[in-house]
């Protein structure tokens, strides 16, 4: 666990920035300590007075706003129940336990975190001391809170955080353009260390974004009784070029065995981030006036869209992919109005009116997708992909889109806190 402790001139920011998180489905109001009735019935005025009671009786302390963020490793499996028990756990540690404080749990990076809002004047204008807080009192409470609930050590961690508190910073391999076993090796270990898929088509969906695929082979084959695994790189139609690299040989050994470990915990990890997928879908889904509207709203979040289809033409599912907290959902796990069916016909007008197939016709009325122009007959599909053929509805996104409100932890020591 990676402590961070900021202190300001202003828990209106503060409250501010959490909340302007939850309005975008980025965060949720975790749990709520020391006010008058339940989170749901507390407005943003009411959680604002409730600090500024309290401020208001030491007006000579003008530094008084805490915000406090504590982040996880991304294999500590934590439920919500967890995240409060550890924030209650760590605020009574650092002295601030009979403090009123809210917590919110953030979905805007592939870590688990929760940022916790408070002051720093008691009841009774009493200014708790937050001078070398985080090297004393945060410090002794981290260490002690990773042994009782068993989390993953900072000393371990502090680089893994770092490198996830980034972007998504991959790029497609190209055939020729470097070492096919050296460009297959780094994204598949990127993206297999980091994206929480549930299958080995989830995994795909992915590496289809930087041109490579997980290729068991056709079900007749030996290598698919055998439980083998191979990865290609994909040429920009989609075809296999160059030499598969069998995954035994690459670093991490990502075989079929090794990655089914991952499914169950993936499939944990990544529950609390279709929250923020929802509603960006539903956001663009509502507003979207057009394709490209539609498109380029998702573009900006980092979300990719796949249609699944059958071989002759049908459409009867839809991955969603989100680049910026790296996960995978199949339609139907977000709910039943994310399945196929329910999103294809919550689409803008005209959008995939054309890839819809009526009853009884054997194929699409046009073969042209609209985003891509690349018509079906140009189109070549791996054989272990059929009878289900990806098709996209936006254009490849490479990395998740760059954060549209400020990072609370680059201010200037001099600037109002989250102003």
């Amino acid at each position: 666990m990676v402590a961070r402790i900021i202190t300001g001139k202003s828990i209106r920011g503060v409250l501010s920035y959490n909340e302007n998180k939850v309005a975008d489905s980025a965060a949720a109001l975790l749990l709520i300590s020391g006010f008058p009735c339940v989170a749901g019935r507390l407005s943003f005025k009411r959680k604002l007075e409730r600090f500024q009671k309290l401020t208001r009786q030491n007006e000579m302390t003008k530094t008084n706003a805490v915000h406090i963020s504590l982040n996880f490793s991304k294999d500590d499996i934590l439920e919500a129940g967890d995240l409060k028990r550890i924030a209650i756990d760590y605020m009574r540690r650092i002295g601030f336990g009979d403090q009123p404080f809210l917590v919110y749990q953030h979905f805007d990076a592939p870590h688990p975190h929760i940022h916790i809002a408070t002051v720093n004047i008691a009841d009774g204008g009493k200014r708790i001391e937050t001078h070398n807080i985080g090297r004393n009192q945060s410090e002794k409470a981290r260490k002690e809170i990773e042994i009782e609930y068993g989390l993953i050590i900072a000393e371990n961690q502090r680089k893994d955080v770092a490198d996830m508190l980034s972007q998504v910073n991959l790029e497609k391999a190209i055939y020729g353009k470097a070492a096919t076993k050296a460009a297959i090796s780094g994204i598949v270990q990127e993206v297999t260390g980091s994206y929480k898929f549930t299958s080995l088509p989830e995994l795909n969906a992915v590496l289809r974004q930087f041109n490579v695929l997980a290729d068991r082979g056709s079900e007749s084959s030996a290598m698919y009784k055998n439980k083998g695994l191979v990865y290609s790189l994909l040429d920009e139609k989609g075809n296999k070029v160059g030499v598969p690299i069998k995954a035994s040989t690459l670093y991490g050994s990502p075989t079929i065995k090794n990655l089914e470990k991952k499914f169950i915990p993936n499939d944990i990890g990544r529950k609390p981030y279709g929250l923020r997928l929802k509603h960006l879908l539903d956001k663009a889904l509502s507003t979207a006036r057009s394709a490209e509207e539609l498109k380029a709203q998702l573009q900006a979040q980092g979300i990719r869209i796949l249609l699944r289809e059958n071989a002759q033409g049908q459409i009867y599912g839809v991955t969603f992919i989100d680049n910026a907290t790296r996960v995978v959902f199949n339609g139907s796990d977000l709910g039943k109005t994310y399945s196929a069916k329910a999103f294809l016909e919550r689409l803008p007008a005209g959008t995939l009116e054309d890839r819809i197939v009526p009853e009884g016709q054997s194929g699409p009325a046009k073969p042209v997708l609209p985003d891509t122009g690349i018509p079906d007959k140009e189109k070549k599909y791996p054989a272990c992909d059929q009878p289900v053929v990806e098709k996209l509805i936006d254009m490849l996104l490479s990395a998740a889109s760059e954060p549209t409100q400020a990072d609370p932890f680059r201010r200037k020591k001099k600037r109002r806190l989250l102003s």
